[in-house]
């Protein structure tokens, strides 16, 4: 019994403790998105415009500054926006003023206080390459899904002739904990295969730093 105790506060003090390096980091990430890698986001959220319903009730994990979170808030009817970081939130919240269906929180996407099908689309940005058990957060995405409705997935992802990509990959990682999982955009795709899911496509965009956005169905839909 002890042994669970310290088990389970040693887990807390570790989730508080990678909250507060995304608090910190909130206020200088828009550089890397906006500047540093602009030509792939730009893409991205070209492409993350396409997949959304104006009746469309979407869960938005791990919004960080929210530069996904402005591209499918015209799209849809309602967005719940969430990240782990309270910073994170708190930022978005601000850079998304302007957006009257948009409600905000905190979150942690292994552990989504969100009843079973809730949404028609759940979208997880940049977040599965950094958890230590991904399969759990699919699990999750997968359960507020809604039957028929759209589980969208993306993650930055490593060219293939190089280990790592460059600096801001190295930056990271160092400053919070390594990549649980780097990705190709090969091996992305399989990824979700080997989790269970049938119909994946992925729309791969190049760049700086290289991101792919893997698109699915529900489980057993």
């Amino acid at each position: 019994m002890k042994k669970d105790l310290q088990g389970k506060k040693r887990k807390n003090e570790n989730k508080g403790n990678e909250a507060s390096v995304w608090d910190r980091v909130a206020g200088i990430y828009d550089i890397f998105v906006y500047i540093i890698n602009a030509k792939v986001h730009k893409a991205l959220r070209k492409h993350i415009e396409n997949l959304f319903e104006p009746s469309d009730i979407v869960l938005e994990c791990a919004c960080g500054t929210g530069m996904l979170t402005k591209s499918i808030a015209p799209k849809c009817q309602k967005l719940i926006a969430t990240d782990f970081s309270k910073k994170m939130v708190q930022t978005t919240k601000y850079n998304c003023r302007n957006h009257k269906n948009i409600s905000f929180a905190v979150a942690d996407i292994l552990n989504l206080e969100f009843a079973d099908a809730t949404f028609n689309k759940v979208v997880a940005a940049n977040v599965i390459h950094l958890l230590e058990d991904p399969y759990k957060a699919l699990d999750e995405l997968d359960r507020v899904c809604k039957p028929n409705g759209k589980i969208i997935i993306t993650s930055y992802v490593i060219k293939q002739e190089k280990k790592r990509n460059n600096m801001f990959t190295e930056a990271i990682s160092k400053g919070t904990k390594y990549f649980k999982r780097e990705f190709s955009f090969s091996s992305y795709k399989q990824f979700f295969i080997e989790a269970g899911y049938c119909d994946v496509q992925c729309i791969d965009i190049d760049g700086f730093v290289p991101c792919s956005i893997a698109i699915m169905g529900k489980r057993g839909d």
